[in-house]
């Protein structure tokens, strides 16, 4: 397994992270935990989650991942082995909750990117992971109107009155010093985004944002656009999720299939199943029969070379499906099958955004 590093911190993380936002709702509570323990064995030392998870979003079952991973901690006796890191809601964007619902469950609907909110978000996540730090800590979605989940088209609203970014990276950088995090991060954040945290923290001597954890794959390469540059010069290396498009990219959904107990046959989202995106899904799987690969081989393939990327955040329902996504992030892919890759990307570009 090939290491990297967060950022310009001395925090060493896989080249392959085990996503959880299944944990608990697909993935039942004991095989979430054999899956834990079988990430570990296959070298994985990245562990992702959120205080929101797991998907889809219900008062009855928020922060149960990161209850899981708690218990699945003090059971293995782990902690020190791994990096862990997490996520504190902002304010709803409907691209994440939908048109008819709301947060208000979690802290009365407070969920700004505030001082109050983050703090208690750290703390909840703390007593849930039944730890007291926290590797990586990061803003889930920005506090402002803007293009994040890949939404296309930008629309001002005048109305919005974002929690400015100098205020969130103050509240950040006083977890830090507390001890109770040891990096932070942005997530769905944009070019603009991340130059205003890293501007404020060189103006204001505050700890530096190391990662980025935005969608990246096949599909949606939007990441390469406006932010590959920050990677490079700035080190804000990608932490990369949906590697597969939510599934997309196994191929099981194509010609309209849906497999039962799939994810998008339990709970449909129109994120990767455009018309545009299933006609980029079929071609990349032709590409793959052709050169004798599966397309899941071939998409994991692409994601874990790219030379920005930290690590590529799987997920997957069974213990047989982590151990063949996990050797195929680590399988390079063939001169002619990266030409092959360019060929479709240059015809159907992020179809899936």
């Amino acid at each position: 397994m090939q290491i990297g590093t967060l950022g310009r911190t001395s925090i060493s993380v896989s080249r392959v992270g085990l996503g959880t936002m299944m944990l608990g709702e697909m993935i039942p509570p004991a095989e979430a935990k054999r899956q834990l323990s079988h990430a570990v064995e296959r070298g994985i030392n990245f562990i992702d989650t959120s205080e929101m998870y797991p998907a889809p979003l219900r008062p009855t079952t928020f922060g149960l991942t990161e209850t899981l991973i708690g218990e699945w901690l003090s059971e293995t006796g782990l902690r020190d082995r791994l990096v862990l890191s997490t996520k504190v809601v902002g304010p709803p964007p409907r691209e994440v909750i939908g048109p008819t619902k709301t947060l208000a469950y979690i802290r009365d609907g407070k969920t700004r990117q505030d001082r109050a909110n983050l703090r208690a978000g750290i703390e909840g996540s703390l007593r849930r992971l039944k730890t007291d730090y926290i590797d990586l800590f990061q803003p889930h979605w920005p506090d402002r109107s803007t293009n994040d989940f890949k939404k296309l088209g930008y629309v001002h609203d005048p109305k919005d009155r974002p929690v400015p970014i100098e205020e969130t990276l103050d509240a950040l950088d006083e977890l830090v010093r507390e001890g109770k995090v040891r990096a932070i991060g942005v997530s769905n954040e944009t070019p603009w985004g991340l130059s205003r945290y890293l501007s404020a923290s060189e103006r204001q001597g505050k700890t530096r944002v190391a990662t980025i954890t935005n969608a990246y794959n096949l599909l949606c390469r939007t990441f390469e656009v406006g932010l590959a540059e920050f990677a490079h010069r700035e080190d804000v290396g990608l932490l990369a999720y949906s590697p597969l498009a939510m599934g997309v990219l196994s191929g099981k959904y194509l010609d309209g299939n849906r497999p039962d107990g799939a994810r998008l046959s339990l709970y449909p989202h129109p994120r990767y199943t455009s018309e545009a995106a299933q006609r980029a899904t079929a071609a990349y799987a032709a590409l793959a029969r052709e050169h004798g690969v599966s397309l899941a081989a071939m998409a994991l393939g692409f994601v874990a070379e790219q030379p920005f990327l930290v690590s590529s955040l799987i997920g997957a329902s069974t213990i047989a499906q982590l151990d063949a996504d996990i050797d195929a992030s680590l399988t390079p892919l063939t001169a002619d099958l990266r030409a092959g890759i360019a060929a479709i990307h240059a015809a159907i570009s992020n179809p899936g955004p």
